[in-house]
C-alpha cells in the first residue's frame, strides 16, 4: 500500500469530498476516486458511505483513518530529519486555533517561523477547544491552542493568562460604572459566547451560582460585539478579543479574578518542524509580553 493512498484517504476524509480532495491535492475526481477504491480493495473493507449527501466514514473508517495519520506522521518525522542532516529545515506543520489567537498572535508568529525556517509550511485549522483537542488526538493536528483548563490529554504548555472583562453599550446604565460585579448581571439580558467543550464564561457563572439571563447565543464575536453595541445586552468576552470594539461600547473589568489560560498543546512525539513551530511560538511570547 502506497503512502500516496494514504495522503489521498487523509484529505478526503478530512474534506468529506473526492471532488474537494482533488482539488486540494491538484489530481482529478476520477483518480482520487480510483485510488480510493483501489485502497478499500486491499484492505478488504468499505471506507466510505457513498450517498447523495457526500461522504461519510465507515467505523472501519475511522479506525484507519488514526492509524494511516500515524503513519503519515512518522513519514513526516523522517523527511524532516532527512531535512535535518542536509542543513535545510523542512515540512508542514498543522495547527489548531480560533478567532482572538489567529486575529491577534499568529500573524507575527507565522512571520517569525519564515523569517527563520522559510522552508517549513505552516497550515492553519480553526475551531473550538473541543475540536482542536480531538484533531490532535486523532492525528489531524501537530498542535493547537486551547484553554488549558480544557484538555488533560497532552503536553500543553500555558502560554497566558487572558483576562475576562464585561462589554455594555455606551447607552446601557453600566457604561458609566468602573468595574462591575457578575452577581450584577443575573437579571440582565446577556448575549452568551457559544462553542463546544470547556467554557469558560458559562463555568464563571456556575461557580457563582448564577443562572444569567440569555437573551441571544452566538458563536461569531463580531457578532457579539454588535449586538451589544446595540444595546440588546451585556456580554462577558477575553481581553484578546477586546482589542478592537465598536466605538459605542465600553470594556470593564470584573471585579471576580476571572481568566482563562491559553496554552499550546501537542503530540507527544513532535516532529523537528513542529518543534520549532513551538520554540519560535514561545520566544515571540515571551518578547511581546
Amino acid at each position: 500500500m502506497s503512502l500516496v493512498k494514504y495522503e489521498i484517504y487523509s484529505k478526503v476524509s478530512e474534506l468529506q469530498s473526492f471532488t474537494k480532495a482533488a482539488e486540494v491535492l491538484g489530481m482529478t475526481q476520477s483518480a482520487v476516486s480510483h485510488a480510493m477504491a483501489n485502497l478499500e480493495k486491499e484492505l478488504g473493507f468499505t471506507l466510505f458511505h457513498r450517498s447523495r449527501g457526500g461522504l461519510t466514514l465507515t467505523n472501519e473508517g475511522r479506525s484507519m483513518l488514526v492509524s494511516i495519520r500515524k503513519v503519515l506522521h512518522y513519514d513526516e518525522q523522517v523527511q524532516q530529519e532527512a531535512a535535518k542532516i542536509t542543513g535545510l529545515m523542512k515540512g508542514t506543520v498543522k495547527v489548531g486555533t480560533f478567532t482572538s489567537v489567529s486575529s491577534t498572535w499568529l500573524p507575527e508568529i507565522i512571520k517569525s517561523m519564515e523569517q527563520s525556517y522559510p522552508h517549513i509550511r505552516i497550515e492553519l485549522i480553526e475551531g473550538d477547544y473541543e475540536a482542536i483537542d480531538r484533531w490532535i488526538l486523532n492525528g489531524k493536528l501537530d498542535c493547537g491552542f486551547i484553554n488549558v483548563d480544557s484538555s488533560s490529554h497532552f503536553d500543553v504548555i500555558p502560554l497566558k493568562k487572558d483576562r475576562l472583562r464585561c462589554i455594555v453599550s455606551t447607552d446601557h446604565p453600566f457604561s458609566k460604572r468602573s468595574e462591575i460585579s457578575v452577581q450584577e448581571l443575573k437579571d440582565i439580558p446577556f448575549i452568551m459566547p457559544t462553542y463546544g467543550g470547556y467554557h469558560e464564561v458559562k463555568d464563571l457563572f456556575a461557580k457563582q451560582e448564577i443562572q444569567p439571563n440569555i437573551r441571544f447565543e452566538l458563536m461569531a464575536e463580531d457578532s457579539i460585539k454588535s449586538m451589544v453595541a446595540h444595546n440588546f445586552g451585556v456580554s462577558i468576552l477575553p481581553e484578546l478579543l477586546l482589542e478592537t470594539i465598536p466605538k459605542n461600547c465600553v470594556v470593564m473589568p470584573l471585579k471576580e479574578e476571572s481568566y482563562r489560560t491559553l496554552g499550546l498543546a501537542m503530540k507527544f512525539n513532535l516532529s523537528p518542524a513542529a518543534k520549532r513551530f513551538v520554540e519560535i511560538t514561545e520566544k515571540w511570547l515571551a518578547s511581546f509580553y
